[in-house]
């Protein structure tokens, strides 16, 4: 081979598998490497998964521990104490349906918001697509929810064994749809929080007690049907209660269900992905001279 042909096979911009350029834009977002980066995103999610509880003494059982005895708590506090109604159904089953779901969105919500600062580190000795820390978080709580959702169904099948009235019906094969809403909305939301508390550390603080309040405004520890008229829209405005009312509605046939409200979740979900992707891209590039 001449040294000129050299010259133009090595320069031929074919030869490369990856072009990394500056971004030169809010729209220019690459949202194609976290793609490319799958095998990257899959190894985080092993590390989230298995490293969480490596040296604890239970191991995976804190899974079904912390719904278990969250949902006992509430049981005795607002089930037999405060006689709070739960529509007929098991107190077990009404609250751990709700707990469950609660704890997905929290825990996504909850770690994507410490993607800046957790993962300093290694954001700044190598490249990566930063989004794919928050989507590999998103993906290893969705295994932890599969794992709280066939303790749920164990419960479910105790009581329907024991005469338990509640009837499912076939909006429970919904539950992808809301698991993906969940998801959305506890990625969109984190990285948000993530992209502020770069710059306002006082934000993390304000997320934790935000996070716990919020529970409060949804349908977590009593039914839609127990509030008053005046008062529903309120928590129906939360956009976390109609998916806990679908999944309770399709799964245990109390609670109430829309298409309207749940497409309201869904129409907030893509709002705040889409705000959270673009602040994320925009405090990405700097955000090592302020963490």
């Amino acid at each position: 081979m001449k040294p000129d042909d050299l010259t133009k096979s090595s320069s031929s911009p074919d030869q490369w598998d990856f072009e990394l350029t500056p971004k030169t834009g809010w729209l220019d977002l690459q949202l194609r490497e976290l793609w490319h980066y799958r095998d990257l995103t899959l190894l985080f999610v092993r590390r989230d998964f298995v490293a969480r509880f490596k040296q604890t003494i239970l191991g995976p059982a804190w899974f079904v521990i912390q719904p278990l005895l969250t949902t006992l708590m509430f049981t005795i506090i607002f089930g037999n104490i405060a006689q709070i109604s739960t529509d007929g159904l098991p107190k077990i089953l009404f609250y751990l349906s709700g707990n469950i779901l609660w704890l997905y969105f929290s825990e996504c919500l909850s770690l994507c918001s410490n993607t800046f600062t957790a993962n300093a580190g290694i954001f700044g000795k190598v490249y990566f697509p930063r989004l794919v820390v928050p989507v590999s978080i998103v993906i290893s709580q969705v295994l932890t929810f599969g794992l709280q959702f066939v303790f749920f169904l164990c419960f479910m099948g105790y009581y329907a064994a024991s005469g338990a009235d509640f009837h499912p019906n076939s909006i429970l094969l919904l539950l992808p749809v809301l698991v993906l809403l969940m998801a959305g909305m506890g990625l969109g939301l984190g990285i948000i929080f993530s992209s502020l508390t770069t710059k306002y550390r006082d934000m993390r603080f304000l997320l934790d007690f935000g996070v716990r309040l919020a529970m409060y405004a949804t349908t977590v520890i009593y039914p839609l049907s127990s509030l008053p008229s005046k008062y529903r829209l309120l928590i129906l405005a939360n956009p976390v209660t109609p998916i806990i009312e679908t999944f309770r509605y399709g799964f245990l046939g109390a609670g109430s269900f829309s298409w309207a409200y749940l497409g309201y979740s869904a129409a907030f979900t893509v709002i705040v992905m889409v705000i959270g992707v673009f602040m994320f891209t925009k405090i990405e590039r700097t955000f090592m001279d302020t963490v």
